[in-house]
């Protein structure tokens, strides 16, 4: 039996994390269907429907994902979840996240890493992000956000090295991170 946390909707001014049902296929398949979100991505055909309907079914069968609305529009703009929850190493991980082109390199992107990370820490102390060898994209936004590059893997059970690196932040680094980043504001 796979053991999870219990999720529930989340949300701030820009956007709202809801927990992910069958039912969102359609809408969320809509917003994964553009080749140039997966394009630096291990998996690069997740944009192809059949690749897309794997992803989703194992991410409605996780129990801990996401569909994260726009709160203006009210539309899907992306997905994300927690997985790897790991009580005894005190820790989870947070990943399979896109968002829609529009919606990249910016405040929803952090607005979506503190509505989870904040989640997280009430239950671990620090959470684990897989990002995908060549997406410099999503490895830049780790180090922006503090998160550090683990250069020893071993203790965590789904990384591929040839696929992925791995990062780790905790409460404390995060914490920090948004000290400073509420001090230039």
């Amino acid at each position: 039996m796979d053991i999870f946390i219990p999720i529930r909707t989340l949300n701030d001014e820009l956007i709202t994390l809801v927990p992910l049902f069958p039912s969102d296929f359609e809408s969320l398949y809509l917003a994964a269907s553009d080749p140039l979100i997966w394009e630096q991505h291990p998996n690069k055909d997740r944009y192809q429907r059949n690749v897309f309907k794997n992803y989703f079914d194992e991410a409605v069968n996780n129990k801990m994902a996401f569909k994260i609305l726009d709160n203006n529009s009210g539309n899907i703009i992306g997905s994300s979840r927690f997985y790897e929850y790991n009580p005894e190493l005190g820790s989870i991980a947070i990943g399979y996240t896109f968002l829609t082109r529009q919606y990249w390199g910016g405040k929803y992107n952090f607005a979506l890493k503190n509505l989870m990370l904040q989640y997280a820490f009430n239950i671990v102390d620090r959470v684990i992000f897989h990002v995908g060898i060549l997406n410099r994209r999503s490895q830049k936004a780790m180090e922006k956000i503090g998160a550090q590059l683990i250069t020893e893997p071993q203790e965590y059970s789904r990384f591929d090295e040839s696929k992925n690196v791995l990062f780790c932040i905790t409460k404390t680094q995060w914490d920090d991170f948004l000290n400073r980043h509420n001090n230039r504001v």
